[in-house]
């Protein structure tokens, strides 16, 4: 029960925040979106305490292990894939191509249509 009191407030403290934005409209942008900043901040900390806050927290750590353990290419093999891909791509757009003119010269030969 003190789990959904939590994400509950900390619900209420954004949409708090989201108010607040809209009413101090007077103020400068800059200020208004660091207050926002601020009730965002907050709303999380709030729900960070509860076993679903820390369930995410968990989660989004092991995901950032898991990045740093991708093994990314290199700018070499980045461009040679590139270049395979758009090669591939002119290759099979003129096969379609030639399909398309064979398809038509077909069905204008069947239908008696054209020269």
């Amino acid at each position: 029960m003190a789990d959904k009191l939590k994400l509950a407030l900390a619900v209420v403290v954004f949409i708090a925040g989201v108010a607040v934005f809209y009413m101090f409209e007077d103020y400068a942008l800059w200020m208004r979106v660091l207050g926002m900043v601020g009730f965002a901040a907050a709303s999380l900390g709030v729900a960070s305490q509860s076993i679903q806050g820390r369930a995410a927290l968990t989660f989004a750590k092991e995901a950032r292990t898991e990045v740093r353990k991708v093994v990314w290419p290199t700018r070499k093999e980045t461009l040679q894939t590139t270049g395979i891909v758009l090669v591939m791509v002119v290759l099979v757009g003129i096969m379609l191509w030639l399909l398309d003119m064979f398809l038509l010269w077909g069905v204008k030969l069947l239908t008696g249509q054209g020269g």
